[in-house]
C-alpha cells in the first residue's frame, strides 16, 4: 500500500489539478498524470487517474446540448480512439518504462508548445472521416503507452474549427472514452490493483474540491493569463519528465 505522505501527496495533485479544470476547462487527466509520473511510476499514475478523470469527463461529455451531432461528426475518431488503447498499453509490460515516462513528457512539452505558440490546423470537411480514423489510431496508441489523451486527439477536434462550447463537449466525450478505454486496458495488462481503485476513488472529493474553487478563481482571474501559465507549467514538467527518465 501507498505510505500516508503519498496518499497527501495524491489528494493535493488531484486538488491541484481540479483548479486547472475549474478554471479552464481542461487539464485534470494532463495535470495529473504529469505530477504523478514524476512522483510515482508511470502505470500507477495511469490507474490513480481513473475514476477521477472518468466522473469529471462524463459530465462534460453529456452536458452542451451538442451530443448528438457531435457523435455523428466524430463517432469514427471516437471509436478508433477508444479500440486502440489496449494495442499501446502492450508497450507497458515490454518496453523500459523510462522510455515511455520520456515519451510522455514529449507528448506533454509538444502539446504545451502548440498552445503557447497558437498553432492551429484545419481539416476540411470531405477529409474528416479518415483524418479522424488516423487521428484516432495514433491517439489510442500513445493513450496505451502513456495515458496522455491530448496528442493529436485535442489537435485534431481543434481542426474541426468546433464552437468553444462544441469543442469542450467532444474533449469530454474523447477523454472519457479513452479513461474507460484505459482502464480495460490496464487490467488486461495485470497493472489494475484493488488499491489503485480505491485510492483513485478517493482521488474524486479533492479533484471535485479543486474544481470548484477553480469555478472561483476563475471570476477574479483572466482565462487567458491563466492557461499561458498553465501551458508554461506543462512545457517546464513535460521537458523535466522527458529529461530526468534518463537520469539527466
Amino acid at each position: 500500500m501507498f505510505d500516508a505522505a503519498t496518499i497527501l501527496a495524491i489528494a493535493g495533485t488531484f486538488l491541484l489539478a481540479g483548479a486547472v479544470k475549474g478554471v479552464i476547462g481542461l487539464g485534470l487527466p494532463t495535470v495529473s498524470l504529469a505530477v504523478l509520473a514524476v512522483a510515482l511510476n508511470l502505470t500507477n499514475a495511469m490507474a490513480l487517474l481513473l475514476v477521477p478523470s472518468f466522473v469529471t469527463n462524463v459530465w462534460q461529455a453529456v452536458v452542451g446540448g451538442n451530443g448528438r451531432a457531435l457523435l455523428r461528426r466524430i463517432w469514427l475518431f471516437l471509436l478508433v480512439a477508444a479500440v486502440t488503447v489496449r494495442l499501446g498499453a502492450s508497450a507497458l509490460t515490454r518496453v523500459d518504462s523510462s522510455l515511455l515516462t520520456a515519451l510522455l513528457g514529449l507528448l506533454l512539452a509538444a502539446y504545451a508548445a502548440a498552445n503557447l505558440l497558437g498553432l492551429r490546423f484545419g481539416v476540411r470537411t470531405r477529409h474528416e472521416k479518415w483524418a479522424g480514423a488516423l487521428a484516432g489510431l495514433v491517439n489510442g496508441v500513445l493513450t496505451g503507452m502513456t495515458g496522455s489523451f491530448v496528442v493529436p486527439g485535442v489537435m485534431y477536434l481543434q481542426a474541426l474549427g468546433l464552437p468553444r462550447d462544441a469543442l469542450i463537449q467532444a474533449m469530454g466525450m474523447l477523454f472519457t472514452v479513452s479513461t474507460l478505454a484505459l482502464a480495460f486496458a490496464l487490467q488486461a495488462n495485470g497493472l489494475l490493483r484493488m488499491e489503485h481503485g480505491v485510492l483513485s476513488a478517493m482521488a474524486l472529493a479533492p479533484a471535485m474540491a479543486g474544481m470548484v474553487l477553480g469555478q472561483r478563481i476563475r471570476k477574479r482571474l483572466s482565462e487567458q493569463l491563466f492557461r499561458k501559465i498553465f501551458f508554461l507549467s506543462l512545457l517546464a514538467l513535460g521537458a523535466y519528465l522527458a529529461s530526468s527518465a534518463f537520469g539527466g
